[in-house]
């Protein structure tokens, strides 16, 4: 009886715990924070959020990591995974999640196809709770950007933030690549694509210079949203970022009242009268 219950027991207990050998690395904190949500465990991660994963050094500690892992995950634009790959001198599984994750559609279709590449590794996973919580703030963030007057507010992108921002319901006048692959001739373009722009939305991990230059030719407000998680998941980087986009745009606000103010406008008036009193006297 006693045997027979301990047993039960183990059967019970591997219903909530993962029982997988295979050790999970991805390379972005995009993908760790996703296979973290569905299982439950940290993830190792090799790029920092604070960059372009693109242009990531890898260091002496990413090949130990990766000398750990079994399988890894990444995007596929990361130069550096088959140079990590070679100098592990192990024989890993790398799986690609290709495509962009900044909407609320496509972080689920993200979640979708790597919990099926963790279950295939034997990971127990919470899909429906994931999906739960990424519909969550769709409905949050769409009620947002209405009550915050993102609705058809014209602005200029970083390409990679264009998904994300016309989710919002920002209308894009422009995008740009990153600053490196401006040349002068696209910036005229962009110039005078972008006219009447009320912010220029950077990407964080691309640099920050180059909007803020364009964003003073254009007399638009510049901010900068991330790519990555800097902390947290997905999810609540959309929320910060949505954030961000409605401090900007009510600090762009505040400045064009500032500059129309009745004070300003009176000095206006003030200047004219003088002016034309002059004009009186020399008649």
């Amino acid at each position: 009886m006693v045997r027979t219950v301990l047993i039960l027991s183990l059967i019970i207990m591997t219903l909530f715990i993962n029982i997988a050998d295979a050790k999970i690395v991805c390379t972005t904190t995009v993908l760790s924070s996703i296979v973290e949500d569905l299982t439950g465990e940290k993830c190792d991660v090799i790029a920092s959020p604070s960059v372009c994963p693109a242009h990531y050094d890898i260091r002496p500690s990413d090949v130990e990591k990766i000398r750990e892992a079994d399988v890894i995950i990444c995007h596929g634009f990361e130069p550096w995974v088959s140079e990590l790959v070679n100098a592990s001198g192990k024989d890993i599984k790398v799986v690609k999640v290709s495509g962009p994750w900044n909407t609320p559609q496509a972080l689920r279709d993200k979640y979708i196809k790597i919990a099926k590449v963790l279950e295939e590794e034997g990971y127990k996973v919470n899909l429906k709770k994931c999906l739960d919580s990424i519909n969550e703030t769709e409905k949050f963030l769409k009620k947002f950007a209405e009550e915050n007057g993102f609705i058809g507010t014209p602005v200029v992108c970083m390409q990679w933030q264009k998904g994300f921002v016309e989710f919002l319901g920002f209308k894009v006048l422009a995008t740009y690549p990153p600053p490196e692959m401006i040349s002068a001739k696209k910036y005229e373009e962009l110039i005078e694509n972008s006219k009447g722009a009320k912010l220029v939305i950077d990407n964080l991990q691309s640099g920050t210079e180059f909007g803020e230059k364009l964003a003073k030719e254009l007399g638009a407000k510049e901010v900068a949203i991330s790519n990555f998680p800097l902390k947290g998941n997905i999810t609540t980087m959309m929320i910060e970022n949505a954030e961000k986009l409605a401090e900007a745009l009510k600090g762009e606000k505040a400045h064009v009242t500032e500059t129309k103010s009745p004070g300003f406008e009176a000095v206006i008036a003030v200047c004219t009268i003088l002016g034309v009193a002059a004009l009186k006297r020399r008649t």
